[in-house]
């Protein structure tokens, strides 16, 4: 496995290094296709923050988890991967190999989605800039358009998404692998876009465009 580890806003550290690395080995064996592995720690309003990232084949395991402890945060970012690998391995073994054929699969390959988590200013602040756009309240939003941010907000971080071809099971799965609480790819049952998401009650929905019946007798569809 390719292991590549990164330290932002405090020094490198080779035992931090070293640690997370066994880590990672340790759930590596786990695996049948493991292909690379990133670890991403951060310092953060004195909070020390630990985001890994696995590729196994066509998925991605991730475990992202803050603690007053680097060491204590990357073993709860592990565990949160571990704990989906175990709920999912059969299933990662019987997808491995499996190729999807499909005639969209030159335009989804280059379809990206940018999901970014900013803050939103306090009211304090926003007073001496007002801005119609931003409500005054403080708190972290998380979004998953291109579109531009206003500039009274703050981007906390930026991750770049390939949207796969999958299944809605599929989908859900890669989902729960990535310890996030939606997913956006391209639905194969339905050829549109689709978003993913995990519901309050704990059940999942889906968000598709729907086409108006007057627009389909149009395009002939």
């Amino acid at each position: 496995m390719q292991f590549n580890i990164t330290f932002r806003q405090f020094g490198a550290s080779d035992s931090l290094k070293e640690y997370a690395r066994e880590k990672v080995e340790r759930v590596n064996k786990l695996l049948d296709r493991a292909g690379e592995a990133h670890v991403v720690l951060s310092l953060e309003r004195h909070l020390h923050h630990a985001d890994i990232t696995i590729h196994s084949g066509a998925w991605v395991l991730r475990g992202r988890d803050k603690s007053d402890d680097m060491y204590a945060s990357i073993d709860l970012a592990m565990d949160k991967i571990e704990r989906q690998l175990r709920r999912y391995r059969d299933k990662l073994k019987t997808h491995h190999g499996r190729e999807r054929v499909h005639h969209r699969q030159d335009l989804v390959n280059h379809l990206k989605v940018r999901h970014a988590v900013f803050e939103v200013p306090e009211a304090e602040e926003l007073a001496a800039k007002p801005t119609p756009e931003v409500p005054a309240v403080a708190k972290v939003v998380e979004a998953s358009a291109s579109t531009p941010i206003s500039a009274a907000t703050r981007v906390v971080r930026a991750t770049q998404l390939t949207v796969k071809p999958l299944s809605v099971d599929e989908a859900v799965m890669q989902m729960n692998l990535m310890n996030n609480d939606f997913y956006v790819f391209h639905n194969v049952e339905s050829d549109a876009l689709g978003i993913i998401y995990r519901r309050k009650d704990g059940q999942y929905g889906l968000i598709e465009p729907h086409e108006p019946p007057a627009m389909a007798a149009a395009t002939g569809t």
